[in-house]
């Protein structure tokens, strides 16, 4: 593999510590005995390794694991180590918009932005410590342990700890690496053995399709190498500028922006070169087609499609949305068909229902046509919400309340008697 430099360090993490999970798992037997040795092995470290909840609420506290601090964000690309690193950067945001924003305003923002961050402390993609002890403890031991909190903490942070329990108390976290089986299954990520057709192509999963549709069937490498050569070449500081400066442009699109700001960056144009001529790719192959399963499965993984595949369409896509109608790149981009979604006759905008309405269709093939995906989802009972969290990451082609919200739609299609 050649993903190192990616921005998504905790997907390859977690994988390996599921697989390790699994494979001590195997090689236990069903002796008691035995069963008994391995309990005692295995529990004690782990035990000793616990996080207490009152680790959890100080603001001060940093989360280590293997000798390094687990990280969580905002946005998905704004990194904190400790609560309280957070607290000044919500008030820097405040700040910022305080011309623009009134007093309620910046109040929203202030609780939107803590709650966020709270959550993504708690919902860790590495670590499910924070996660297990906020869970397996009453609201009132959480307002007991929130009480002893004698660290500075800004308005609402116990309401906002209260609310991530409640939530995750009676939601299902569905991605590639839960520990939950039904919730990988229930991932855009998860691999399917005999593939699935959708639109006339077969795709190793739904991930491998939904990037896919994101290039026009005639882009190819050579084209796409090209477009990183433009990207390259340009200043980048005042196009950013322009959506710091207006809130009504970065506080609603604050993941984009943030993804923009990262992937245009000249490291992060030399990976995607780079990544473009590995793996086979030839410059006269068709993007859309190669992420297509052909004569050898899983060419690319769900992972791949995503950091690779998904994060160059979705930097192209959203450059030609956020530039101004008189720049030169949407030109560029139009010409090369990132100015909208193609499949079949149909043209849909990026940022657009038409596009992610796509979700939903590509789900009744996979949740409602195909059985044994189909009993897994309407196994889950209703009053556990399905839901999808990544260290505050989002989607622009689809955020992740709409995609939620699809998910729990389908399941309750997929629970009507056929």
């Amino acid at each position: 593999m050649h993903l190192g430099s990616n921005k998504y360090p905790w997907v390859k993490k977690v994988t390996l510590s599921v697989f390790r999970r699994q494979g001590l798992r195997t090689g236990i037997r069903i002796t008691t005995t035995r069963l008994a040795l391995a309990a005692t092995i295995l529990l004690a470290p782990l035990q000793a390794q616990q996080v207490s909840l009152q680790a959890i609420v100080t603001p001060s506290t940093t989360i280590s694991k293997d000798g390094h601090p687990v990280l969580f964000a905002l946005h998905g690309f704004i990194e904190f180590k400790t609560l309280a690193d957070l607290f000044p950067y919500i008030e820097s945001q405040t700040q910022r918009w305080k011309p623009r924003l009134d007093e309620a305003g910046q109040h929203r923002l202030a609780s939107e932005l803590l709650r966020r961050g709270i959550e993504s402390r708690v919902v860790s993609m590495i670590d499910e410590r924070p996660l297990e002890a906020l869970i397996t403890h009453s609201s009132d031991e959480l307002r007991q342990a929130l009480a002893q909190v004698k660290e500075p903490v800004p308005p609402g942070y116990a309401e906002a700890f209260l609310a991530v329990q409640d939530k995750w108390k009676h939601s299902l976290n569905c991605w590639s690496a839960a520990p939950s089986i039904p919730a990988r299954v229930l991932s855009n990520w998860y691999p399917i053995e005999e593939g699935i057709l959708l639109y006339g192509s077969t795709y190793d999963s739904t991930e491998h399709f939904w990037q896919a549709v994101k290039y026009h069937p005639d882009i190819t490498v050579a084209q796409l190498v090209e477009l990183l050569a433009v990207l390259e070449h340009k200043d980048w500081a005042p196009w950013l500028g322009r959506l710091d400066a207006d809130p009504k442009l970065y506080l609603p699109n604050a993941y984009a922006v943030e993804f923009l700001r990262h992937n245009l960056t000249p490291e992060r144009i030399i990976w995607f070169r780079g990544e473009l001529a590995a793996h086979g790719l030839r410059p006269e192959d068709y993007a859309r087609l190669a992420q297509q399963r052909g004569a050898t499965p899983f060419r690319f993984s769900a992972f791949e499609e995503k950091v690779l595949w998904g994060d160059l369409a979705d930097l192209l896509h959203l450059v030609y949305t956020f530039s101004a109608p008189d720049d030169p790149i949407r030109k560029t981009l139009a010409d090369r068909h990132f100015d909208a979604v193609y499949l079949g006759q149909r043209k849909m905008g990026f940022i657009s229902g038409d596009f992610r309405s796509l979700m939903l269709e590509i789900w009744r093939v996979k949740y409602l046509q195909t059985p044994r995906f189909r009993e897994v989802i309407s196994s889950i009972p209703m009053e556990i919400r399905l839901s999808h969290f990544l260290n505050d990451g989002d989607s622009p082609d689809i955020p992740i309340p709409i995609y939620i919200e699809y998910l729990n739609q389908i399941r309750a299609l997929a629970r009507r008697p056929m």
